[in-house]
């Protein structure tokens, strides 16, 4: 390695052209290929039982994704110009090619089961907008009476009504993101006022924001880091050849991303600022060494420093780019894609940088010339070692009072371990966005006036027994769980399912007697009153409901929030159920995008948990390997885990959950964090080597290693505090928390690793 890295400095300009060259290839396939995903069930693994079972439920009933069009009118929707408005928008919604005429529904579209002299009848709440006073009054009165439809396509207060467009997974684009909203738009008046929301609006926003997040965080990032770099560095060209390194490695990374056809998910944004903020590591080591060496060799030729600095430096770049990588792969053993897809180009990125460290970064020196070294104030010791005054100091310090170290590290861990018992995992898209952004405000709204924009379906099976679902002791239950599930939690808004439609159909068939919005006892009146809806109306509807066979029933619970607690509390109301319906063959199962969005959050925990032991154990294998000696690989990595730790317990204590992009936490701490060890190390054992005196390798160490540490951090620390100018909070919380995992890695490094490390003896015993 080190006669490959000899022989490519002589053939510098070879060496940069040909990284250019197939740089520039990866930017043109990047541009040409890179794609976004929105459709948030591509998130996750499609071969998962739970999310096999709902695509199959899916089809079953059409479970689909709906956009949900709130019209406001405070003066009340039933005048002649609101309900004009809910009939224009409606039909253009059902002409759009992206959906399905008969999956939009409204009051204009929605039917009205009403009782006559011959039996039963169902036809709609209007065709023609009616103008008089009378026939306003008339619909008015029609829809206060029919509980299918007040509530939850007509507000309680009757100044909002919804059109409910459902849509596939694979038709919402940008395109028609925009059309949809143009439509809302041109439809607003000086009374009436149009709010889009549902999940696919989500979803688009998501997909127009990610991106416009990348695009303003990037040029804030090299800003700071280029500020951050002069002012460490003091020297403009190698500034600019260590951002080169960064550059390059991104360029790469995204280009194999879309060479390999991987989209860009939300998570996905967040690689050029890490890969900014990593990728400067190295070149910040190299330019230490560079610096302190002709600080030493004042008539030093360039090549001769150049040559020293990779024959010194290349094993620890690489162990630490190893390390770094490993935290970064260790993400595979998550099932959540964009988690696992950020894990290896990421980990692709911190290799390549690598590469380009040992390779770019010695041909621009060569090519350019060698910065200014900067003069460091020395200090000499009993042994006559010539370092840094603060270095020697701060060594000298730590060691003279080890034990509070120690102390102090045991009570952050209690701490930790106490705060960590308070973390929650949140399935929530929604709450990706800032509170008082119109997204989210639109999401409260339509809320507060209706039965929630999340939903969650429950599907009855009776395992091959047909008409069960026509029983009166199977439907009342069915029931009597919709009421104990809607009046003990606030946060569902209404449900739907088969008994309602029953519940109606007995009812008006009663001469509208409240006393009969019941299921009757009769299975043979159930299937008249059935029979007379198919006659009737549209049976279409029941095939939203249940199957052709009534041995599949569809429960659908709308929430007013779509975060894991709140679907939870539902399940657990449902879950006490179960013994009931098992006793008529029922088994309970989950279907749609609520549920899926809860197997979502057991996916983060699990791949967090497995990618943080694997980490854990490759770190300490790797580094037990690289150093010969298991005691070096328990000793480093003791500052990772107390800041996996200190992150996890401040995230507990904060009300921090877990969501797709905070599950990147520990492996990100562990991939960087474990730099600082590497380098520390390194340096140690080889500063032991030279002397005999413990406090005197110390000092050697933190005056070399140290103090490009010191840099290293400072660098790293200003990269990932950009992510708090993102417009999403989980990337804010994200940036804040991996910048505190930075200073508490290194202040680990510098404190009770080497403490541990002068305690141990090791790379003493011999003397």
């Amino acid at each position: 390695m080190e006669n490959l890295l000899k022989k490519l400095l002589n053939y510098s300009w070879i060496s940069m052209v040909v990284i250019l060259v197939v740089s520039v290839l990866f930017f043109l396939e990047m541009k040409e290929n890179t794609r976004m995903e929105t459709n948030l069930d591509k998130y996750m693994p499609q071969n998962h039982p739970a999310f096999v079972y709902s695509d199959k439920a899916e089809e079953w009933f059409g479970i689909q994704d709906g956009i949900i069009i709130a019209i406001e009118n405070k003066n009340g929707i039933f005048n002649t110009e609101t309900l004009d408005t809910l009939k224009q928008l409606t039909r253009r919604f059902q002409k759009m090619p992206e959906i399905e005429k008969d999956d939009v529904t409204s009051l204009y579209t929605a039917d009205n089961i009403i009782g006559t002299e011959e039996g039963m009848d169902v036809k709609r709440f209007f065709k023609r907008v009616p103008r008089s006073e009378g026939k306003l009054n008339e619909l008015k009165h029609n829809v206060e009476n029919n509980e299918m439809v007040f509530g939850r396509l007509v507000s309680a207060d009757e100044t909002v009504a919804v059109i409910i467009a459902e849509i596939g997974d694979d038709v919402f684009t940008q395109e028609f993101y925009d059309k949809i909203l143009d439509v809302a738009k041109a439809s607003e008046t000086g009374d009436i006022k149009i709010y889009v929301a549902g999940r696919p609006i989500v979803e688009g926003t998501m997909a127009l924001l990610g991106p416009a997040d990348m695009k303003k965080m990037v040029p804030i990032v090299i800003l700071v880091i280029f500020a951050v770099l002069f002012i460490t560095l003091r020297s403009f060209k190698g500034t600019l050849i260590t951002l080169g390194v960064v550059f390059l490695s991104t360029i790469w990374a995204f280009g194999l991303m879309a060479t390999v056809n991987i989209p860009i998910y939300a998570v996905s944004t967040m690689i050029p600022v890490m890969l900014i903020a990593i990728g400067v590591a190295d070149g910040i080591h190299l330019y230490s060494h560079l610096h302190l060496y002709i600080n030493k060799h004042p008539d030093t030729t360039k090549k001769e420093a150049i040559v020293d600095m990779l024959q010194q430096m290349w094993k620890p770049v690489v162990m630490t780019s190893v390390t770094t990588a490993v935290g970064f792969i260790s993400l595979l053993t998550s099932q959540v894609y964009p988690v696992k897809y950020f894990g290896v180009f990421t980990a692709f990125g911190v290799m390549m940088a690598m590469v380009f460290s040992l390779v770019f970064l010695p041909a621009g020196i060569m090519i350019f010339g060698i910065p200014k070294p900067q003069k460091i104030s020395k200090h000499k010791d009993i042994g006559g070692h010539s370092h840094s005054k603060l270095a020697n100091n701060f060594a000298t310090i730590v060691l003279k009072h080890k034990y509070v170290s120690i102390i102090a590290t045991a009570v952050i861990i209690v701490l930790s371990v106490i705060g960590m018992q308070k973390i929650w995992i949140n399935s929530s898209f929604l709450e990706k966005f800032e509170k008082d952004s119109e997204i989210v405000l639109t999401d409260k709204f339509i809320n507060g006036h209706f039965g929630g924009t999340s939903t969650l379906n429950l599907i009855l099976d009776a395992n091959g027994k047909k008409d069960v679902f026509k029983e009166p002791d199977v439907l009342r239950l069915v029931d009597k769980m919709q009421k104990d599930v809607d009046n003990q939690l606030q946060v569902v808004g209404n449900t739907f399912s088969l008994a309602d439609y029953v519940n109606r159909m007995n009812k008006v068939m009663n001469a509208d007697d409240e006393a009969y919005n019941t299921i009757p006892g009769s299975k043979d009146m159930i299937a008249q009153y059935l029979l007379l809806y198919e006659m009737s109306g549209d049976p279409e509807n029941l095939n939203k409901v249940v199957d052709y066979d009534y041995e599949k029933l569809n429960v659908t619970f709308q929430l007013k929030s779509d975060n894991s607690k709140a679907i939870k509390s539902a399940l657990d109301i449902i879950k006490t159920y179960t013994d009931d319906f098992e006793k008529y063959g029922i088994s309970l199962n989950y279907a749609g995008s609520g549920y899926k969005g809860l197997v979502f959050t057991d996916l983060i925990l699990e791949g967090q948990i497995m990618s943080l032991i694997l980490s854990l154990i490759l770190i300490v294998v790797l580094l037990s390997m690289m150093f010969k000696n298991i005691k070096i690989g328990l000793i480093g990595s003791v500052p990772i885990i107390i800041t996996a730790l200190i992150s996890f317990g401040i995230m507990g204590f904060l009300g921090i959950p877990l969501n797709t992009t905070t599950a990147l936490l520990s492996s990100i701490a562990i991939g960087i964090g474990i730099d600082y060890a590497v380098h520390f190390i390194d340096q140690y054992r080889s500063n032991a080597a030279k002397s005999s005196n413990k406090l005197v390798a110390a000092q050697l160490t933190m005056a070399h290693s140290g103090r490009a540490i010191s840099f290293n951090a400072i660098v790293v620390i200003a990269g990932f505090m950009v992510l708090l100018f993102s417009v999403f909070p989980p990337n804010r919380e994200l940036g804040a928390l991996v910048s505190l995992n930075m200073f508490t890695s290194f202040l680990g490094t510098l404190t009770i690793m080497l403490v541990l490390l002068n305690m141990s003896n090791i790379y003493f015993k011999k003397k």
